[in-house]
């Protein structure tokens, strides 16, 4: 039994992804991990899920650099979904970038509780864990 209910994964890079899932379920991370190529395909999941009264994602691992909608579109996006669970979702952006200035703007999102450099590693998510309360720091 995962810690958390669901985690989502929005990043178009297949072997993140799947370094990812394989890292999540095995620290147990959640009971289910979805996966969505662009922040377009993540915010129709959402819809989907307030739609049909289902709880969002405890967590979500947003990429910033994705085709269609990158990451920033959809934190624009998400913090206009009118849903009371919405300030329960714990974004973090997962990103390959470097730049000091996506860092910072990062930040000018309340949703988002942090900024993680790729590759992410045990540890990190094991600490995310922790930030949330769910597990005591190892």
């Amino acid at each position: 039994m995962g810690l958390l209910d669901i985690a989502f994964i929005v990043d178009d890079d297949p072997i993140h992804q799947f370094g990812m899932k394989i890292l999540l379920e095995r620290i147990k991370f959640s009971n289910e991990v979805l996966i969505y190529q662009n922040g377009q395909e993540a915010m129709d999941a959402l819809t989907q899920l307030i739609e049909n009264g289902k709880k969002l994602p405890s967590v979500i691992f947003l990429d910033l650099n994705m085709p269609i909608k990158d990451g920033w579109g959809f934190l624009d996006d998400f913090v206009e979904i009118p849903h009371q669970n919405r300030e329960k979702v714990v974004i973090y952006v997962v990103s390959s970038s470097i730049n000091p200035s996506d860092q910072e703007k990062a930040k000018n999102y309340a949703v988002v509780s942090n900024y993680i450099v790729k590759p992410i590693n045990k540890g990190q998510l094991t600490k995310v864990l922790d930030d949330l309360g769910l597990i005591d720091a190892v």
